[in-house]
């Protein structure tokens, strides 16, 4: 009987372990999700009111509830799955960053031929065009993240205070993922006073939330436009999709922006994959002295949310631009390829379709006009090609180039 009796108490302690260490790993997991949500919840921004809500629900892109694109978005989640175990040993630089010594006073005076851009990393830029400043997708914090301890780190410090920025007229954001929508950064500029924030719609609802000034936040929907000091600024079309939470997806709009100034035109993409309304913006807006369209961050597997480098040179030709400059690369690792890679083959491509392209350090100011000789300022690393990893956006028809 005292065996027996022994036995049973074995074989019941050794069954309370597994449950003992399954409500052990909830309990941390739930633990971590709560300081995640803590921590993260002012970073996750505001909600449009009942009032703001009806103004979206007149939006041609609002739907059920939330914003969509005219062409799908396209997931194949098994493949992501299956490549992120094939992810280049090169995702993040192994070496400081080649960047330029940022200088205000390189952008203290107008730029000799009206047209300057100064690229930080990723995909904020500052824009000088026709005598107006304009501050684009700008994050100067340490991570894309709501999280000050995790998330993706940027690869070099900021170049420049913001503070020690001069004048901004005009700030434009994209859409409101973290690595174009920063929470830090825009609280820290709730007061210029004299800077203009432009957004799609109902992002403008972040902004007010970290305190800047509901008379500066203008919203508009694709092909709105506002005249600011002089420069027109026209929201334009993107295919991508929105979302600071799981619970807020495709709440606020995304778009790409055209700056339009007496002498001189710039096209900002946004995050985009290719789709046929890029014809239209080049017919509608363009030509385009400037284009800056992202090239990195692409993967196989969702191929319709990011263009990736050789649709991004497509893209430039659809929206008639003289000058490329790639952009959304250099200062996150937020998808599996190498953090050169995008350059790489955007400059591959560029050539082949004899694209006019310049890849500036991070912190140099170039104008395309008279672009700088070429300078490879990144580390030779092993890439794929274009034709080693294709990425194909779906739904082309409308441009013949149906998949």
């Amino acid at each position: 009987m005292g065996a027996t009796f022994d036995r049973r108490v074995t074989s019941s302690s050794a069954r309370r372990w597994p449950r003992r260490i399954r409500r052990g790993l909830g309990a941390l997991l739930f633990g971590f999700l709560l300081v995640v949500v803590v921590d993260g919840w002012w970073s996750f921004g505001g909600r449009p009111d009942a009032e703001h809500r009806a103004r979206l629900a007149k939006s041609p892109q609002w739907k059920d509830g939330v914003f969509v694109n005219p062409q799908p978005l396209h997931n194949e989640w098994w493949p992501a799955l299956r490549d992120a175990f094939a992810m280049s040993p090169h995702v993040s630089p192994s070496a400081p960053v080649n960047v330029a010594s940022f200088d205000p006073a390189q952008v203290a005076t107008p730029p000799a031929s009206g047209l300057r851009v100064t690229w930080f990393g990723h995909s904020s830029a500052l824009v000088e065009v026709d005598g107006h400043r304009v501050l684009i997708d700008p994050i100067w914090s340490e991570r894309a993240s709501p999280l000050t301890w995790l998330g993706p780190k940027r690869y070099f410090p900021t170049l420049v205070a913001l503070d020690a920025l001069p004048a901004i007229d005009v700030v434009v954001i994209s859409h409101d993922h973290y690595d174009h929508l920063d929470a830090r950064t825009l609280a820290a500029m709730k007061g210029w006073a004299h800077t203009t924030f432009v957004v799609p719609l109902a992002v403008g609802a972040h902004l007010l939330k970290w305190g800047v000034p509901q008379e500066r936040i203008v919203e508009l929907d694709w092909w709105d436009q506002i005249t600011v000091k002089g420069l027109t600024v026209v929201c334009t079309p993107a295919r991508h999709a929105s979302g600071r939470m799981l619970i807020d997806d495709d709440s606020k709009l995304w778009a790409g922006w055209a700056l339009l100034g007496p002498s001189h035109r710039v096209y900002y993409s946004g995050d985009t994959g290719l789709f046929p309304a890029m014809r239209d913006i080049g017919q509608r807006l363009g030509p385009f002295d400037l284009t800056m369209i992202e090239v990195g961050q692409y993967g196989r597997a969702w191929p319709d949310w990011h263009a990736g480098p050789e649709q991004a040179v497509r893209a430039h030709q659809l929206v008639r631009g003289a000058v490329f400059l790639p952009v959304h690369w250099g200062a996150f690792a937020l998808a599996y390829h190498g953090w050169t890679e995008p350059a790489e083959r955007a400059l591959a491509a560029a050539r082949a379709a004899n694209v006019s392209i310049v890849i500036p350090r991070p912190g140099q100011s170039v104008e395309p006009s008279a672009p700088p000789q070429f300078e490879r300022w990144w580390p030779e690393l092993p890439w794929r090609t274009g034709e080693q990893d294709p990425i194909v956006s779906t739904k082309l028809e409308a441009l013949g180039e149906a998949r």
